[in-house]
């Protein structure tokens, strides 16, 4: 056995790791003992940015020559042909791989749009020097020698900064995955022969008897066969209070093991356990998500046709009219430069990244120009409870006191009984009492009752914290029950405590609500979206919770496959649905939402797998996603405007339909109203830095 450089898990030496190409991506697969595929998106992101830079400084070289000429040997046309070709055929290649293949499919896009225009500029700009460099030689297909090489490298350069900035923002779907696999420890201790023996958790089989001591992580799932101890299951469930593990409940992989030592016997491994199925889920919903296909694509697909349509008839209008190939020739590149996509490429990128940019400022972290533009459409937004609508970690929220002993009193006894315990809830009652700057002595004796409570003596007083068992063992319940049953319905978890058999009173402790939820669910139902709260908790806290807040609809007690499912049906009703949370069992939740907004103090991968993150913890920032969202789009639909607006209405301008009367509008003007739209739709973009977000 050896460890796969790939993935690191143990596998086959005699099976190694292989690539393959797949559409044009590639994907690096661990060897066949190990099914794991990861894509390298890292090569392609790196390739990306060497282009950037290469058509980036080659563009502005171009574009400064074009003004000043003052470099030697050289015409200054030849000098600038040398510099913008390598930008259009280098850098420009994958817009022309990109409208061969729209060709192919008999539609047109971006890509087709860039290539024209930019080919167009080039071309011309290319026969100028020719017969600038060989005059007699070459035949003078133009009179004018105006170039627009700085235009066509500037275009290419520009929208690939676009796209790498994009690409820069976009989520990684493996990297996700590897924080999901890194949970899984990567070794066991298992029973053979009698003997404790660590092997790699890949060779775990069925029915092996597995040891986990105290603070170790829990490699498998199966069945507790000897010990006890409490789990921490919050990266799997999402309830933040650990778990009291008896012989014969059953323990899941990557849990966190807290207090005591505990024999397991294994019942799912490899593919099988919790955690696999929660990464197959993160997996299969991040690649069933569709690229959302831009608008400016869809106008495209008809623009494109029309504009080189329009270009041929007014190129063979003319030149049917006057006899003169260059004017007609003029007339077409005019046209097609006039509708040139420089505006249109960066309509869409210059307003994301304005958004982006504001979204970053206000503490939200946007992965791609889709995710801001798909917020906006969220029509139903399902919470997770533990850690998203809630703290996460237990307080203590009331104290009802019985028999004369007042809260202070009831209090400090509790915390002084819990002073040598390690279990969440203790520690809950010790912060309280720390707040509160009670001084709390140590008790004379301390006796854990394993899945009871405890019990702990001082200055000959018997003390007893506990559950309802301890009590009904020790003593009876008659005089609090009414408050215990209060307590226990808005889903508290209520700790008795008696003094020398006595009850002196009630310790509740709850996940309490964090800072803004309350108002962060009511400015989202005002603005006619739909809340749900998603949680694997138990029905009764969920209820609790969910009615404060006044959210109506509640899941409870979901697995993590459910919480996905559930979110599956809304999507079939044809609602858009937007997931937000911050556990490793949100994850599979998060990747199948259309949009997944993960809390920024929540684990790695919940951060990995949503689209947005919410870097400050306040889920108002829910609410100011949508709405920066809402007014972003505003603005790219007004960039199109502008980007369609300026080269549209000077179409019949450029095809030379005020030449009767001797007015023809020359490329170089074409190339300036380009830029003009360009420079609108930049200035449109940096209005959205005004955004302010609104919560009422």
């Amino acid at each position: 056995m050896a460890k796969d450089p790939v993935c690191g898990m143990y596998v086959d030496e005699k099976s190694p790791p292989f690539k393959t190409e797949i559409r044009g991506r590639m994907y690096y697969f661990c060897s066949e003992t190990c099914l794991r595929t990861f894509e390298r998106p890292e090569i392609e992101l790196r390739n990306l940015k060497y282009l950037v830079a290469f058509s980036l400084v080659l563009s502005f070289l171009t574009l400064g020559f074009t003004w000043f000429d003052v470099l030697p040997f050289l015409k200054q046309s030849q000098w600038l042909f040398l510099l913008a070709t390598p930008v259009q055929f280098v850098a420009g290649w994958r817009y022309y791989r990109g409208a061969w293949d729209a060709l192919k499919a008999k539609t047109a896009n971006m890509d087709t749009l860039i290539a024209v225009g930019t080919t167009t500029a080039w071309l011309y700009s290319t026969v100028v020097t020719l017969q600038i460099t060989f005059p007699g030689t070459f035949p003078e297909i133009f009179s004018e020698e105006e170039l627009y090489f700085d235009t066509a490298a500037l275009i290419v350069a520009l929208i690939l900064l676009g796209k790498l900035l994009e690409e820069i923002a976009k989520g990684r779907a493996s990297e996700a995955v590897r924080k999901l696999m890194d949970l899984q420890p990567r070794m066991a201790r298992v029973l053979r022969n009698g003997e404790e023996v660590e092997v790699p958790v890949e060779r775990v089989k069925v029915g092996d008897l597995v040891v986990v001591r105290p603070g170790e992580k829990i490699p498998v799932d199966g069945v507790v066969v000897e010990g006890y101890s409490s789990i921490d299951e919050s990266m799997i469930t999402g309830e933040s209070i650990p778990v009291e593990k008896v012989i014969g409940e059953e323990v899941i992989g990557a849990t966190l093991n807290k207090t005591g030592m505990l024999k397991f016997k294994a019942t799912k491994v490899g593919a099988d356990t919790t955690l696999s199925q929660i990464i197959t889920l993160v997996e299969e919903a991040q690649l069933s998500s569709a690229p959302m296909q831009r608008l400016a694509d869809r106008v495209a697909a008809y623009f494109v046709p029309a504009v080189i349509g329009i270009a041929l008839l007014v190129f063979v209008f003319w030149y049917f009219n006057t006899g003169s190939l260059t004017f007609a020739l003029t007339r077409f590149i005019a046209v097609v430069i006039v509708a040139c996509p420089c505006a249109l490429g960066i309509a869409t990128p210059a307003a994301i990244m304005v958004g982006t940019g504001k979204g970053a400022e206000n503490g939200i972290l946007i992965k791609g120009g889709e995710y801001l533009e798909k917020t906006r459409k969220l029509q139903a937004i399902l919470f997770d409870k533990t850690g998203t609508l809630t703290k996460g970690k237990p307080s203590v929220t009331d104290i009802v006191c019985f028999g004369g002993f007042r809260e202070e009193e009831v209090l400090k006894l509790a915390a002084m009984a819990e002073k040598g315990s390690e279990h969440p809830l203790g520690e809950a009652i010790l912060e309280k009492a720390r707040e509160e700057r009670l001084d709390v002595d140590d008790p004379e004796s301390f006796e854990a009752v394993p899945g009871l409570g405890v019990r702990a003596t001082h200055r000959g007083r018997i003390i007893l914290l506990g559950n309802r068992r301890l009590m009904k063992e020790k003593i009876g319940l008659s005089e609090p029950e009414k408050s215990l049953r209060r307590l226990e319905g808005e889903g508290k978890t209520v700790m008795i405590l008696a003094v020398d058999r006595k009850v002196a009173g009630l310790v509740a402790v709850a996940d309490t609500l964090k800072k803004y939820s309350k108002e962060a669910v009511g400015a989202l139902q005002k603005m006619g979206i739909r809340v749900v709260m998603l949680t694997g908790d138990n029905k009764r806290t969920a209820r609790a919770i969910a009615k404060e807040l006044g959210i109506e609809r509640v899941l409870a007690e979901v697995l993590p496959g459910a919480k996905a499912s559930e979110i599956k049906k809304l999507q079939k009703e044809g609602l858009v649905v937007g997931m937000v949370g911050d556990g490793i069992n949100d994850a599979p939740a998060l990747a199948q939402a259309d949009v997944g907004i993960a809390i920024g103090g929540g684990t790695d991968v919940a951060v990995e797998t949503g689209d947005i993150v919410l870097i400050k913890d306040d889920l108002r920032d829910v609410v100011t996603a949508i709405q920066l969202s809402r007014s972003t789009v505003q603005k790219i639909m007004q960039n199109l405007f502008w980007a369609f607006g300026y080269n549209t209405a000077l179409i019949p301008l450029a095809a030379g339909i005020l030449a009767p009367l001797g007015i023809l509008m020359h490329p170089i003007y074409a190339a300036a109203a380009m830029a003009l739209s360009s420079v609108s739709v930049v200035t449109n973009s940096l209005l959205l830095r005004r955004f302010t977000p609104i919560l009422s």
